[in-house]
Order: C-alpha cells, then sequence, then structure tokens
C-alpha cells in the first residue's frame, strides 16, 4: 500500500466536477478521483479549517466511531472497477479490526476528520494510469494537477 495525502480540491475542466487529489507523501504518484459536489464541499471545509455549528454527516459518524471506543486506523482505496474506486475504512475497536465499506470520498473525509492515514494500493494506481480518462498525457496530466494552488479550490459555503 502507498500512502496518500490530499493535495487538494479541484475541477474537472471538462466537465466541471469536482476532483480531489491525492499524491504519494514518499513517491511522485498522483491519483485524481471525481467526487460529488457535496463530498467536496466537506473535503474542502476540513481542508481550510471551518468548523459547522452542528456536526455534518462526517463529523456525525467520526463522533459515533469515537463515542463506541473505535478507532480509525487507516482508509484503504483498494479497487478500480468499472470507472469507479472502491476504498475500506478500518477501524479499530476492542482489539478488532473492522473493515467498513466506502466510497472513496467518504472514507477521505473520516480519514481527515480522524488524522488516519490514505493508503492506496499500486493495483489502484497502475489501473488509473491504464485507463487514461483525460485526454493528456501522462507528463501534461501530473503537471496540471502538481500546479493546483490553494486559490484553485474556490470557497466552501
Amino acid at each position: 500500500m502507498i500512502e496518500m495525502s490530499v493535495q487538494g480540491i479541484t475541477l474537472d475542466p471538462v466537465t466541471n466536477m469536482p476532483i480531489v487529489v491525492l499524491k504519494g507523501k514518499d513517491t511522485n504518484d498522483v491519483l485524481p478521483i471525481w467526487i460529488g459536489v457535496f463530498e467536496a464541499n466537506a473535503i474542502a471545509m476540513q481542508l481550510e479549517g471551518i468548523k459547522r455549528p452542528r456536526p455534518m454527516t462526517h463529523d456525525l459518524i467520526t463522533n459515533l466511531i469515537s463515542e463506541l471506543s473505535g478507532r480509525v486506523e487507516y482508509i484503504h482505496i483498494h479497487d478500480l472497477k468499472d470507472n469507479t474506486y472502491y476504498a475500506e475504512i478500518s477501524i479499530v475497536k476492542d482489539g478488532e479490526v473492522l473493515k467498513i465499506d466506502s466510497r472513496p470520498s467518504d472514507a477521505i473525509n473520516i480519514a481527515l476528520r480522524t488524522g488516519a492515514p490514505i493508503f492506496v494500493s499500486p493495483k489502484v494506481l497502475e489501473d488509473f494510469n491504464v485507463e487514461e480518462k483525460l485526454d493528456m498525457e501522462e507528463e501534461e496530466l501530473k503537471e496540471w494537477l502538481e500546479s493546483i494552488k490553494p486559490e484553485d479550490f474556490g470557497k466552501a459555503v
């Protein structure tokens, strides 16, 4: 598994859909994942340190895990099938490890709130590179993703 961090949120220039960009902590690997608007907003708010007066869904889930004496050990984006990414949240409770199926955007939101590491399987990175989802060469894609600046993310609402 390759540890990744959230580089930020940007918009697909063609579809205007949000993309969460993951970047390898110790590698040059980059993985863009197209996500929903609400999930992108929740990630952006967390990255910007914006606190809501009442808990949002990901805050509620994080609170439930904590109140039930669990701890998020890590999240793992482990598969890519038919243009859909698959993730799981690894939770430790009473010495037992629970693997909870999750959409990557939700798992990333939980990881950001708990400080848990984000891992991606090497196979997912390979599958993404093979699929060539954009009409850009690999080097162009990496340059575009690495050039993303915080002001490109827009303000979270």
